[in-house]
């Protein structure tokens, strides 16, 4: 079974947009005032954190039990930071600094990260397109994209599994016109986890929704994923059956496709 979230900007759009906000859209707005108000202040208290933790680890010897414990205090306050950025990009998107970058080299540069992350018990792997088209979007937004959606997958396999990374060039672009057919960059995630049920799956992009147990998730990674791909026009497509596993495939507008679209515009 597939979920599908269009995430194009419909020439409708601009009157949609005149129309009164939904109770789910003040509710953001809300929240998203609420991050704005304490984001700054926390920040700075994370940001201490950091450096100290820096100013430890170039303290203590490459073999030292403590480094272990200082390496810890870095890495919470920088998923702290991370947890803020999320919130921040799913209650209030903004405009955010744009460079030309491949998805390979993003998912290269996580993978270490990553198979810490995920643990021993599930076997990553990677299959990586040689002529993969660039995007333009910002770096950090692309690193949330690949590690929520590996951590979501993650998550769906307790008892171990496989995770695939996969990216590929496609000419089925988001929003394109069809007779032109602009080439699109797909990224592909894939698990052999427990599935999502079909009542879950009319959820699962919700805000602060999640079937985890208190304290296991946020609910924010999927609705992250779906606010950065909305930003950029393109779409998240999820494919699961409980006990089949999950595939999560985000379409993003290559370089060429974007601007054509903005030559159309012009």
């Amino acid at each position: 079974m597939s979920l599908v979230a269009q995430c194009g900007v419909p020439q409708e759009a601009a009157e949609q947009a005149a129309q009164p906000q939904s109770p789910e859209a003040q509710n953001m707005e809300a929240v998203g005032r609420l991050v704005s108000g304490v984001a700054h202040d926390f920040n700075n208290l994370l940001t201490g954190i950091v450096l100290c933790s820096d100013l430890l680890l170039a303290g203590l010897d490459k073999d030292s039990r403590l480094r272990r414990y200082a390496q810890e205090i870095r890495s919470a306050a920088a998923q702290g930071a991370s947890l803020v950025q999320q919130l921040s990009a799913v209650a209030r998107p903004g405009t955010t600094e744009l460079t030309l970058l491949s998805l390979n080299d993003v998912i290269a540069g996580l993978r270490n990260l990553l198979a810490r992350l995920i643990g021993e018990n599930i076997q990553l792997s990677t299959d990586l397109a040689q002529d993969l088209e660039r995007v333009k979007m910002n770096s950090a937004q692309a690193r949330q994209i690949v590690l929520n959606l590996a951590l979501n997958a993650r998550d769906a396999m307790p008892d171990g599994g496989q995770l695939r990374l996969m990216t590929r060039n496609s000419d089925d672009a988001p929003g394109a016109d069809q007779k032109a057919r602009p080439i699109c960059v797909e990224f592909e995630v894939r698990d052999t986890g427990i599935g999502i049920d079909a009542q879950t799956r009319t959820r699962i992009f919700e805000p602060f929704f999640t079937t985890k147990t208190p304290g296991k998730g946020t609910g924010l990674g999927l609705a992250t994923v779906l606010s950065i791909v909305r930003q950029h026009h393109g779409t998240v497509e999820i494919e699961s059956e409980p006990g089949k596993g999950t595939n999560v495939k985000v379409r993003l507008p290559s370089q060429e496709c974007q601007a054509s679209r903005k030559g159309t515009h012009v």
